[in-house]
């Protein structure tokens, strides 16, 4: 079987938890390179994985336009997921990158341009995208299982280490977008539309040193077409909670867990007060999932559904909530529809591995 070749930019935790370790189980992926700004500790990673090559950042258009990778996965703070996404286009590779796609709408429209005229790939790194518990939970809905669906709502949080980079306001970071997005892109897809206005309000962390530059909390409420309402809460300073609940004209739906990629997601299905259905979910690694579809849609010249105009929806509406909590007044969005949602199509089946090293 052919392999797509990435060079992994950014060798911290995200790439040593889950996509190195994921990567081997993929069947159609392999890592030619750590790109990194710690070439010692990463070769020691490198070795594990049977990685050939680690370089540093200044090394990485030189290695790019020698052929040596195909793809490059973008795993470093959300400040320079645009750098380094134009330039894996200028070198002709194509780019997986996480979310949040980057930090501004024109940013991302950069992106998309420069990797559209490249004739390359630039798929926004939502894993979920790719999981069975999640398509199983969006099928159930399309196919009328609770009736018209007409509320969403989501809690995310966990408690975050001081000096996290996702804290640093220079990084674009906070609990909006390392955690609501989670809640966003689900309520986008569980309704199958775009939101068309929104409301907000930040929690500070009453003083906690922690969030001098970002917010501990944020809580969101989302109008869609037809007057449905979405609403989530997400925080960087609660016990560790994960769940979303879609409540439809003839019943409800529960994913808890519904977001991390430690867990399956447990679905319940209410009726009325009467517990109807709970499935838990087969094991499956979502970030193997994600690779394992990158990889198919750029060996068949198939591009991704979750493109980057995906992660653009996303970052336009993540900067009308900052703009809503910070003013106080409700903000209107215009997004086009999608051209299509995460379904069968966008699901793959990767077992999962305890083989990982994590400094």
């Amino acid at each position: 079987m052919t392999e797509t070749r990435y060079a992994v930019i950014g060798a911290g935790w995200i790439s040593q938890i889950a996509f190195l370790p994921a990567v081997h189980q993929t069947g159609n992926s392999r890592v030619t390179a750590l790109v990194t700004g710690s070439p010692e500790r990463a070769r020691e990673l490198a070795d594990f994985h049977g990685i050939p090559d680690v370089i540093s950042y200044d090394e990485l258009d030189g290695y790019l336009a020698a052929g040596n990778a195909d793809a490059v996965y973008i795993a470093t703070p959300n400040s320079s997921h645009a750098d380094f996404a134009l330039r894996a286009a200028q070198s002709g590779c194509h780019a997986l990158v996480e979310k949040p796609l980057a930090t501004t709408v024109e940013e991302c429209d950069a992106m998309i341009a420069a990797h559209a005229k490249a004739g390359t790939y630039l798929m926004t790194a939502y894993r979920l995208h790719h999981d069975p518990g999640t398509i199983d939970m969006l099928e159930r809905i399309r196919a009328g299982e609770i009736g018209e669906p007409r509320l969403f709502s989501s809690v995310f949080g966990f408690q975050i280490d001081a000096g996290n980079h996702r804290l640093k306001g220079s990084h674009w970071g906070g609990p909006l977008q390392d955690l609501g997005v989670y809640c966003l892109n689900a309520a986008r897809h569980v309704f199958s539309a775009e939101p068309v206005e929104v409301t907000a309000m930040f929690g500070h962390g009453d003083n906690d040193p922690r969030f001098s530059e970002t917010h501990e909390t944020v809580a969101v409420t989302l109008r869609f077409p037809g007057d449905r309402l979405a609403q989530f809460m997400a925080s960087f300073g609660t016990d560790a909670r994960d769940l979303m609940q879609v409540l439809g004209t003839k019943g409800t739906l529960t994913a808890d867990p519904g977001y991390k990629f430690e867990h399956e997601l447990h679905l319940t299905r209410h009726a009325g007060e009467e517990v109807v259905e709970q499935v838990r979910t087969p094991e499956n690694d979502d970030f193997g999932a994600m690779i394992a579809y990158f990889s198919d849609c750029i060996q068949a010249g198939t591009p991704p559904q979750n493109d980057g105009a995906e992660g653009r929806a996303d970052v336009l509406v993540m900067r009308a909530i900052e703009a809503a909590a910070e003013t106080g007044q409700p903000q209107r969005t215009d997004l086009p529809p999608r051209p299509g949602h995460p379904d069968d199509t966008t699901l793959r089946r990767v077992p999962r591995t305890d083989r990982r090293l994590v400094f």
